[in-house]
């Protein structure tokens, strides 16, 4: 079995397709803050001809990971322990996913941390980047006022075009995350691009 966690040989080199998985026929996802990877895991466990490619900064979600990836004899599944934002704008090769998720990322609440929130301008140029030629961008959160922002950020991109949620009878599972905010009575705001 070949290994789960993707260790780059250099963090200042640009990854080639096939440095991630070997066969670049296949069609790659990426799971954006992957955290513990239950969606990740579960979306590889149903779509065996589809490779995924999980990013996550905290090595110990990324063991679990591996861990689960191994118990469950997945071969098209990676894992990257580093921050998003680094590997979307400069690591992962250009045009290189068909599929971009990004679940629940912290949604920073406090007006004065509002910059930090990922669906600012130049993070949605490294998704576009990475994102093959009409390839989707989906996005979910329980967080109201960054679902607002983060749509109005999206949609005014000349670089993504808003298109309509997933048919109810795709298979989309729920993440840890959002398995919690549900038990709460949460709402779950979601939105999907396409890359133009």
């Amino acid at each position: 079995m070949p290994p789960i966690e993707l260790i780059p040989d250099d963090y200042f080199r640009h990854f080639r397709r096939e440095d991630i998985f070997p066969d670049t026929s296949r069609p790659l996802e990426l799971d954006v803050g992957c955290g513990d990877g239950t969606f990740l895991i579960r979306m590889a466990q149903h779509s065996p001809e589809r490779d995924f490619l999980g990013i996550e900064r905290l090595g110990g979600r990324v063991n679990k990971i591996v861990r689960d990836a191994r118990k469950a004899r997945l071969n098209n599944v990676r894992v990257l322990c580093l921050e998003s934002a680094y590997s979307l704008e400069w690591l992962l090769p250009a045009a290189c996913a068909s599929r971009l998720h990004l679940l629940f990322p912290d949604p920073w609440p406090k007006k004065k941390h509002a910059a930090r929130r990922f669906m600012q301008p130049e993070n949605l140029e490294a998704l576009h980047r990475v994102l093959v030629p009409r390839g989707e961008f989906l996005f979910k959160t329980d967080h109201a006022d960054y679902f607002a922002e983060a749509t109005a950020n999206a949609d005014a991109s000349p670089l993504f075009r808003r298109i309509e949620w997933l048919d109810a009878d795709e298979f989309y599972p729920i993440t840890d995350f959002e398995a919690l905010w549900l038990s709460q009575g949460c709402r779950i705001n979601s939105a999907r691009w396409r890359r133009e």
